[in-house]
């Protein structure tokens, strides 16, 4: 029987999980924690991923230890500790400030299909990466980046692209990752032998 199913995510021991939902054979790796965030059908993330106000497209390759939507401190303030928010952690007459926590959670990062994020790599709030894109491991994403692009370093990159740029747009234009768990099984020996121009002109229509 497989490992994965349609119908509930496949979650390891030891992860945090909050205001989050999740599609079809969806795995959280061990110790991961994911916050107001939502995967999309057979997106991955592997062990002590932390991810945080991120909106994750289909088949996203998620490595170890990578952080999507790293939350920010107050810089525009005298201070930048947690006490100016997380007040109510170190006194019993002071609230938490709802107001930082709200606009924190408005930052979304959005992750396309076909990704896959490096571990270690950290994507900032707000950044868009296009279907496709590679993330180097132990990059940080402060921009967004283009479809099927690879990046790398710190700040990141472009390192190369993945697919050449009419390939890319043919591929987004197919968009397999939209079809059926039957027509995907149907199209793994083709997935797995030709490249990306001969499956194109194979799938087409």
């Amino acid at each position: 029987m497989a490992r994965l199913t349609a119908k509930d995510p496949f979650i390891h021991p030891e992860c945090e999980i909050t205001d989050s939902s999740f599609g079809a054979y969806v795995e959280i790796g061990k110790g991961s924690r994911v916050n107001n965030s939502r995967f999309g059908d057979y997106s991955y993330c592997d062990r002590y991923a932390d991810i945080a106000n991120a909106q994750i497209g289909k088949f996203a390759n998620i490595a170890a230890f990578a952080r999507i939507g790293a939350t920010d401190h107050p810089l525009h303030t005298a201070a930048c500790h947690h006490f100016l928010y997380r007040s109510d952690d170190y006194w019993d007459n002071a609230g938490r400030d709802e107001d930082f926590f709200a606009h924190r959670r408005s930052r979304t990062a959005q992750i396309g299909h076909d990704t896959w994020i490096g571990a270690g790599a950290m994507i900032k709030p707000e950044v868009t990466l296009g279907d496709g894109a590679v993330v180097a491991a132990g990059a940080v994403v402060t921009k967004d980046v283009e479809p099927y692009s690879i990046v790398a370093g710190t700040p990141a990159k472009v390192l190369r692209v993945r697919q050449p740029p009419e390939i890319a747009e043919r591929l987004i234009a197919l968009a397999w990752w939209d079809w059926s768990h039957e027509d995907i099984r149907q199209a793994l020996p083709d997935f797995r032998s030709l490249a990306a121009e001969a499956f194109l002109e194979k799938y087409e229509t």
